[in-house]
């Protein structure tokens, strides 16, 4: 996070990387502030898998670093900030902050740009989004598979469109470094890495009933559609064996290299 968010943003670093402690209410008006100041903001919806990777690749840690908010949004994330003593206020799930967003944005008729996935459930997701929230004005959209040869033109044209949000869902490794090389360029105030929220906006894949979210078994639910997800999962439990076996140095810096 930048200077000025640090000072405005309550944070527990888990193993270095700043996490907000903001509840999902403080976290739709900084965010709003944000949209306000039109100064870019990358937004991380996080989860333990990219703590580890933070951990296992110095240039994700810095990227995490320079990221201006890092919302708790795996459930094993708020675990380990319990766990160690330092609890965020809750969870703050990136499909629901989209949902929040997009109702705050109704009133400002707030414009957003979707980038991400395949051109048809993109299409659709972008469609869904319209049509529940009327007053969102979707300025554009388009699929995420395009090479770095691409980058300047998708730029380009995102920031020719003027959004207030750019929602961006491309793969786990692509995603967070895409927005956090080209933030600048695409002087966009809110842009926020969505993952697999446009598959379930587009009714690709469906969110986990309110049973699996209570017993924060969302993770599991997913799983069940997407299989092939199950070597990704694996990360989660060596999570929180590291953060059991490390619980005195969870919360201490580590080094950006």
């Amino acid at each position: 996070m930048t200077a000025n968010d640090n000072a405005m943003v309550p944070i527990v670093r888990v193993y270095g990387v700043p996490v907000s402690k903001m509840n999902m209410q403080d976290t739709v008006t900084y965010l709003t502030k944000a949209i306000e100041s039109r100064r870019p903001h990358h937004v991380i919806t996080a989860n333990p898998i990219m703590i580890m990777a933070a951990l296992q690749d110095p240039g994700y840690m810095r990227m995490m670093h320079a990221a201006d908010l890092i919302v708790p949004d795996g459930n094993g994330l708020v675990w380990a900030t319990k766990y160690v003593g330092q609890p965020v206020s809750e969870r703050v799930p990136g499909i629901d902050l989209i949902h929040e967003l997009m109702r705050t944005g109704e009133a400002r008729r707030w414009k957003v740009y979707m980038l991400g996935t395949t051109r048809e459930t993109i299409a659709a997701a972008a469609g869904k989004l319209a049509r529940q929230y009327p007053l969102i004005d979707i300025v554009g959209f388009r699929d995420g598979f395009f090479g770095e040869e691409e980058d300047e033109a998708v730029v380009a044209q995102i920031r020719a469109l003027e959004p207030d949000i750019l929602l961006v869902g491309r793969s786990a490794s692509t995603q967070e470094p895409w927005i956090s090389k080209h933030k600048q360029g695409l002087a966009v105030p809110v842009i926020m890495g969505v993952g697999g929220s446009f598959d379930v906006f587009a009714g690709k894949l469906k969110r986990a009933p309110k049973l699996f979210q209570k017993l924060k078994l969302e993770w599991f639910y997913r799983l069940l559609q997407e299989p092939s997800r199950l070597g990704r999962m694996m990360v989660l439990p060596q999570f929180v064996m590291k953060v059991v076996r490390d619980k005195e140095n969870v919360l201490k810096t580590v080094e950006k290299r």
